[in-house]
């Protein structure tokens, strides 16, 4: 039997401005429908273009949260905790403008901090930038979260 590989680096294989910039994701109408059916959040400003383009955006925008969620997920296509990540544990965010259906988005993000604990495992905080096709930062803030240590070799 082969040993399975891990892409994901360990807490002690990360080192303060380690970064990565994700594969792009354009945000669709479907997502929008489907997050609004998931969460429950059938916001005017999501689902109704009538009233949204009344409204201070002009057009219907994707939900914060939505673009959030896609944005860990554009994280762990990236690899970078793939089979290393224990929780996240918190996060402090920014909503900085709105991602529009058709926006397509990607995410920037750089190890800040690390902080042992115990010895398994560790917190790294991570900057991270929410990045529209236009290279404006819509979302951001610091993301922590508990990551692996190596194993030892026995």
């Amino acid at each position: 039997m082969a040993e399975i590989q891990v892409r994901g680096r360990y807490f002690d294989e990360l080192e303060v401005g380690d970064a990565v910039n994700t594969p792009a994701r354009t945000m669709t109408e479907t997502d929008v429908v489907m997050f609004a059916a998931i969460s429950g959040d059938f916001n005017q400003l999501h689902t109704d273009e009538v009233f949204a383009s009344a409204g201070a955006f002009g057009a219907r925008v994707t939900h914060g949260m939505l673009v959030l969620s896609v944005a860990t997920g554009l994280v762990g296509r990236a690899g970078v905790f793939e089979g290393t990540a224990i929780g996240f544990t918190n996060l402090e965010w920014k909503f900085k403008k709105p991602v529009y259906i058709g926006d397509t988005i990607r995410v920037r993000a750089e190890v800040v901090r690390k902080r042992p604990l115990g010895k398994e495992a560790g917190f790294v905080f991570v900057k991270a930038e929410v990045l529209n096709q236009k290279d404006e930062v819509v979302q951001a803030g610091e993301w922590r979260a508990i990551v692996a240590q190596k194993p030892k070799q026995e």
